[in-house]
């Protein structure tokens, strides 16, 4: 989450002498017309592509092809790391400045298609200034010599016992590289990593290389689909890979601390059976490969870094938690490969189509495989559902989160109340067309990034219905429509006014059977066994 202290004051740009001087010779050939009709830009600004929840992510005027990075690690994790990004952009409109999101590091040097570029920073965005104007449709290349932080305090990178992984959810990607750091902007990703020889790194996508340099060794990997910057992956440990076959061959590559890899393999094992499972709900894997990352850190969260899903080592090795309910969560997180990765929000509003899918799909698992019935899980959601849209917003409407805390908007409505809306859509419409539905989504959106009016536009052509007036309902109502077909379901009185509070959570074997209230804010779970989930023993999950 970022800072919620004031702004810093912007700072002067600095000038390289090499850019004076190619500025110069430039502009002393153009025109005196041309020179004339230049007239001095206005002060450097952070800019957004105006999101309603984060308005300050993003920027305009660009769409980034593709991102390289290059990496030196030195050891340990918490010495910044050198690094230089390159970002291939097509701009959409005439620039003279290229905004980037950037908090978490010096930035050394800028050059742009070549040339020394001038740069400042103001607030957490990178303003670049080329030497002349970039006009509209034309083709840029922006290299960036910088450090990244692991000590930032916003997060981005998370230290491990043995190193580091990234957790660039919501908004913390541009903490650890300068980018366009929103899911509207998807992009190709090649990332090398260079480290102490002993150390392994992995990234996203399939490793195009592998170079040993004596004391150190050079890692490189490459996405297949573009990405969004949320979902970067960049581990570094004393780490093990292991890898196996996956339905139709499909390449399955974990890692994983290596002291814990054969205590870890029952776990590992379960997923080419999850994969396949998720193929028979709504069809092909989307991406190129798939894996495990197991770190050992206390992140309180599990994530779905694309093609490599990022799970605390706690809830496997010594878990509180019962096999059914962690084989649910390895499925959750699978099922936003589909769901979030490969169809990722147009804005972040649009996060209900991650989370209520990937919680639809954790509880269907647990009914077909343990029995844990979705409806009973459901109809528990129902009854609080009315407080979490008074807590959160409807699904599709989400407050926006608590300042200085930004995965407080990770809370209960996008879950569990999210579900809610899709159990309430399969009433509707009947159990074949939203399977046809389901399937139709993550098929033609493939590699897209999709909101909420797409979504009710396809389920209305699937379905040959007008469905104008149930997901106004169910998506923007303040409180809750009756469920079809369950006239018997309740809710239970929100509570309002300063002292409203999310509903006491659960332990995990009742949130799924019906004996709880679900996940209370930021989507978390209490260790089993505990009323309230109270427990200083164990910490909390959350499930993005």
């Amino acid at each position: 989450m970022l800072s919620n202290s004031p702004p810093a004051a912007p700072r002067r740009p600095r000038f390289s002498r090499a850019g004076r001087r190619v500025r110069a010779l430039l502009l002393a050939g153009a025109s005196a017309a041309l020179v004339a009709a230049v007239l001095p830009p206005p002060p450097p600004t952070a800019l957004g592509i105006g999101d309603p929840l984060f308005p300050r992510l993003g920027n305009p005027g660009y769409d980034v092809l593709s991102y390289d990075l290059a990496l030196t690690h030195h050891g340990g994790n918490t010495t910044p790391l050198d690094a230089v990004t390159r970002i291939e952009a097509r701009t959409t409109e005439r620039l003279e400045r290229v905004n980037l999101d950037f908090a978490g590091g010096r930035v050394d040097s800028v050059a742009v298609n070549g040339l020394p570029a001038e740069f400042t920073t103001v607030d957490e965005d990178l303003v670049i200034q080329p030497v002349l104007p970039l006009e509209a449709g034309s083709r840029v290349r922006i290299t960036v010599a910088h450090t990244s932080d692991p000590r930032n305090a916003d997060g981005g990178w998370v230290r491990t016992r043995d190193g580091l992984v990234t957790a660039a959810q919501a908004d913390v990607a541009h903490t650890v590289f300068p980018c366009n750091d929103h899911p509207a902007d998807k992009a190709y990703f090649t990332v090398r990593v260079t480290t102490p020889a002993e150390l392994t790194a992995v990234a996203n996508g399939v490793r195009v290389g592998h170079r040993a340099n004596g004391a150190t060794a050079t890692w490189a990997y490459r996405t297949l689909h573009p990405m969004a910057t949320e979902l970067v992956q960049i581990a570094i440990g004393s780490s093990a890979v292991p890898t196996r076959e996956g339905p139709r061959g499909l390449p399955v590559r974990d890692v994983v601390p290596a002291k814990d890899r054969a205590a870890l393999e029952p776990w590992l094992a379960k997923t080419p059976g999850q994969i396949e499972w998720l193929e028979g709900k709504v069809g092909r894997y989307p991406f190129e490969n798939y894996g495990v990352l197991i770190a050992d850190a206390s992140t309180g969260f599990e994530l779905e870094t694309q093609t490599l899903s990022l799970f605390e080592r706690r809830i496997f090795l010594g878990s509180p938690f019962p096999e059914w309910y962690v084989d649910s969560i390895m499925v959750h997180e699978l099922a936003h490969q589909w769901f979030g990765d490969s169809v990722a929000p147009r804005r972040w509003s649009d996060l209900w189509l991650n989370e209520g899918h990937a919680t639809w799909y954790e509880a269907l698992y647990a009914e077909e495989k343990s029995g844990h019935t979705m409806a009973a899980r459901l109809r528990e959601a129902y009854r609080h559902s009315d407080q979490w849209r008074a807590d959160g917003g409807p699904p599709a409407a989400p407050r926006p989160p608590s300042p200085g805390q930004k995965i407080s908007l990770f809370r209960p409505v996008v879950y569990d109340g999210s579900a809610l809306v899709l159990y309430a859509l399969r009433q509707t419409v009947g159990e074949e067309a939203f399977e046809r539905l389901e399937r139709a989504w993550v098929s033609r959106f493939r590699d897209a990034s999709v909101g909420t009016a797409d979504f009710t536009g396809l389920a209305e052509e699937i379905t040959g219905r007008d469905l104008t007036e149930f997901f106004q309902e169910w998506l923007y109502g303040e409180r809750t429509p009756p469920m079809p077909g369950h006239p018997e379901w309740t809710t239970l009185a929100p509570v309002t006014g300063p002292a409203a509070a999310p509903p006491s959570a659960p332990a995990p074997e009742e949130a799924l059977t019906g004996g709880g209230a679900g996940r209370p804010a930021g989507g978390r779970l209490p260790a089993p066994g505990t009323p309230g989930g109270k427990d200083t023993a164990h910490a909390p999950l959350v499930l993005r």
